[in-house]
């Protein structure tokens, strides 16, 4: 008998998985992390795969967003948990599919007054649990949902990634254009205060005169300040949107072209376009799954009022005699409960997810249409700056006749100059809220983005040869 169980411990120990220590190092995480870069080969070949065009020159000089949203997806950290979450989702299926393990009890008894045969009896049980009313089916179908809904977080995470690098980026772009226009406006308001001091000079004007023009040169150099301070942080939410340090992004051309829009927003406005992103976004898919899930759980709670089957026999040794048994069955009788409570909570938490699957959409109708109108109020701004900027131009173009006909001084070109860098300073900030609010409407349709299977599978075949 001792033979016989160890040969089955022997054997059902062979297939075990044996335990594989992998400790986190904090100081190579961190090593690994600093030494991001964008010249890194392995991205190359990831751009390369998702723009199905070959870069011939490499490290690129210059990266605009499309690029940058490619070097995100290859680098940002929280994909890099979606997709852990989505693994142990997958794993959570083989779990699910996992058929009950019969047991096996051994039992040695000695007999205190034996007879002539040995004092010993030893009992060996077998117990084969069979799952009744397609308990493993249900279970396996809410593992299926869960893992869908894990995978289409990926894509979920992918486009918050997206979102928010684009938002850095016209930070930045506006930041950066607006430094300049100020520093052009300063140049001028310095030959303003500079002409009405040679007037005061001259006797022409008061001291008190020149006051508010000094006041709005002072103002002017803080709004420089300020300019220059978001772009810096800007450039640095670039850098994290990416999932990089800001030093890999020294030397690089961060390119994001304020006045590019589309010619048409019927890609992002149309009634198909608002039924697929009500339908289709990646996070109403996964609100979907979430539901059917839902619906598993509670199909396996009732499933479980019915018992399974428990198959059974064994082997004695009794003094000298042995004894086998016959195919035995036992079940556990339903008397006391038949999983009334966890059916009870399987179903309130299907009419939660129903609820936040409603929610959801319901958002996502709110957002399309706070987003539309708020796009085009800002093209109507932006529109009613660039008239301004149009009269301003011609404005000065005047003037500067009229200086030339001896009809207007300097003092009069340098104030239409002054005017019309504040109005391209409005311009541009009419083309930053545009920008903004078309984000915004990109956000809501979660339009336009490749086929995220596409860009994950490139993501996965570079993951392997990435270090931390």
């Amino acid at each position: 008998m001792s033979h016989r169980l160890s040969t089955i411990l022997l054997c059902l120990l062979t297939g075990c998985v044996r335990f594989q220590p992998q400790p986190l190092s904090p100081a190579e995480t961190s090593a690994g992390l600093e030494s991001r870069s964008l010249d890194n080969p392995g991205l190359k070949v990831f751009l390369e795969k998702n723009l199905n065009r070959e870069l011939s020159t490499w490290p690129a000089a210059k990266w605009g967003f499309e690029m940058l949203t490619l070097a995100a997806f290859y680098y940002q950290p929280s994909l890099d948990v979606a997709r852990a979450v989505w693994a142990e989702a997958r794993a959570g299926i083989v779990t699910a599919g996992a058929r009950p393990n019969p047991s096996v009890g051994f039992s040695p008894q000695y007999v205190f007054n034996p007879g002539p045969d040995p004092a010993w009896v030893q009992t060996l049980n077998l117990d084969w649990p069979i799952e009744t009313a397609g308990k493993r089916g249900a279970r396996g179908a809410q593992a299926r949902h869960l893992s869908e809904s894990a995978r289409l977080d990926i894509a979920a995470t992918a486009w918050q990634v997206r979102s928010q690098l684009r938002s850095s980026l016209i930070d930045f772009a506006s930041a950066t254009r607006r430094e300049a226009l100020l520093r052009k406006q300063i140049a001028v308001q310095e030959q303003v205060v500079a002409a009405l001091e040679q007037r005061r000079d001259a006797g022409a004007l008061a001291s008190s005169e020149i006051t508010p023009a000094r006041l709005l040169l002072q103002k002017a150099r803080m709004d420089l300040s300020e300019a220059q301070r978001q772009q810096a942080e800007a450039h640095a939410r670039v850098a994290e949107a990416i999932g990089v340090p800001m030093s890999a992004l020294n030397g690089v051309e961060v390119a994001f072209d304020l006045t590019a829009l589309p010619a048409d927003l019927d890609h992002l406005t149309s009634s198909e376009v608002r039924r697929q992103a009500l339908q289709g976004r990646a996070d109403v898919l996964a609100a979907l799954s979430d539901y059917a899930a839902s619906e598993s759980a509670l199909q396996l709670e009732i499933a479980k009022q019915y018992p399974d089957v428990h198959l059974n026999t064994g082997y004695e040794y009794d003094q000298g005699l042995q004894k086998w048994g016959t195919l035995g069955f036992g079940v556990d009788l339903p008397l006391m409960n038949r999983n009334e409570g966890p059916i009870a909570q399987a179903e309130a938490r299907r009419k939660q997810a129903a609820a936040r699957f409603e929610a959801l959409q319901a958002k996502v109708i709110a957002d399309i249409d706070r987003s539309l109108v708020v796009y085009q109020v800002a093209a109507r701004s932006r529109a009613g700056a660039e008239a301004l900027l149009a009269t301003q131009r011609k404005q000065q173009e005047s003037v500067e006749q009229q200086l030339k006909a001896g009809a207007a001084d300097r003092l009069d070109v340098l104030t239409s100059q002054l005017e019309l860098a504040t109005s391209e300073l409005a311009v541009e900030d009419g083309q930053t809220k545009l920008h903004q609010a078309l984000g915004a409407l990109e956000d809501a349709v979660q339009r336009p983005l490749k086929a995220w299977p596409d860009l994950e599978q490139g993501r996965a075949a570079q993951a392997k040869q990435e270090k931390p």
